[in-house]
């Protein structure tokens, strides 16, 4: 009789454990939301979309705002699909955290201010001032001799991504010390300055390790940095010092977009 009890109450125990199990398991199943943005489908949780009160997507899981449904029964929200990404990010994260390279500001504030997001708003709207006022600024980079600054060369562009290239890829070499490049050199924000610069003398050369080119000589540094810019879309303005008649003999060289 006992071992009867016994046996019944560890039934009961196990259907009561079965039974918490699935509500868990229909409660967490139903905390998950799939949203259709414009033919793109996103998973996430209820919380997520939750996180900002009064904000459009808020609205919609609280049933504040009506929101049409696709074939499957998914939220339908006809807006941009793929830049939905970067909204649902900053939901996740709390934080505006672009790809490097990223041009849709504009496009982006709008999708954020149709989603009712502020923060994001005013954080895309911060970070595309800024972006406009760094493009109109000219940055500039000076290869020179720490002994004669008239060995050197300027390079002016308004983009300070392109100057912190040319910069890096100067430096890379120069560490290298390949075939008898000046191997004492300092480096500041925007001046690399060389105790011994290049001098136009025959067998005076170095290697830039990403495309093995050869550069040879201050006129040959010029023609280099003129190719990187063309390759990035850059064109040269002028050279700002044509007085010597070529743009290979000329002392500094001017870019922009």
């Amino acid at each position: 009789m006992e071992r009867k009890i016994n046996r019944r109450e560890k039934e009961c125990e196990e259907k009561h454990s079965n039974s918490e199990g699935s509500e868990q398991d229909k409660e967490y199943k139903t905390s998950l939301i799939t949203l259709n943005v414009g033919g793109y489908l996103y998973i996430t949780q209820k919380q997520t979309l939750t996180k900002y009160p009064d904000s459009f997507l808020e609205g919609i899981i609280n049933g504040k705002i009506m929101c049409p449904f696709d074939a499957d029964g998914h939220y339908f929200i006809d807006r941009d699909g793929l830049l939905f990404r970067h909204i649902l990010n900053f939901l996740r994260n709390g934080e505006l955290l672009l790809p490097e390279g990223f041009r849709e500001n504009q496009l982006l504030a709008q999708e954020a201010d149709f989603f009712q997001l502020k923060v994001l708003s005013d954080a895309v709207k911060s970070r595309w001032e800024k972006e406009q006022l760094a493009s109109r600024e000219t940055t500039f980079l000076e290869i020179t001799d720490s002994h004669d600054r008239s060995q050197g060369l300027r390079i002016f562009c308004n983009a300070p991504d392109f100057i912190a290239k040319i910069k890096s890829r100067i430096v890379l070499v120069s560490k290298s010390r390949l075939d008898g490049f000046p191997e004492e050199f300092s480096v500041s924000s925007n001046i690399i300055q060389f105790k011994y610069f290049i001098k136009s003398e025959n067998g005076t050369r170095l290697v830039l390790k990403e495309d093995n080119t050869f550069v040879c000589t201050l006129e040959t540094l010029k023609f280099e940095a003129i190719m990187m810019a063309l390759k990035c879309g850059f064109r040269l303005l002028t050279s700002l010092d044509c007085s010597k008649g070529s743009i290979v003999h000329s002392d500094a060289l001017h870019f922009i977009k």
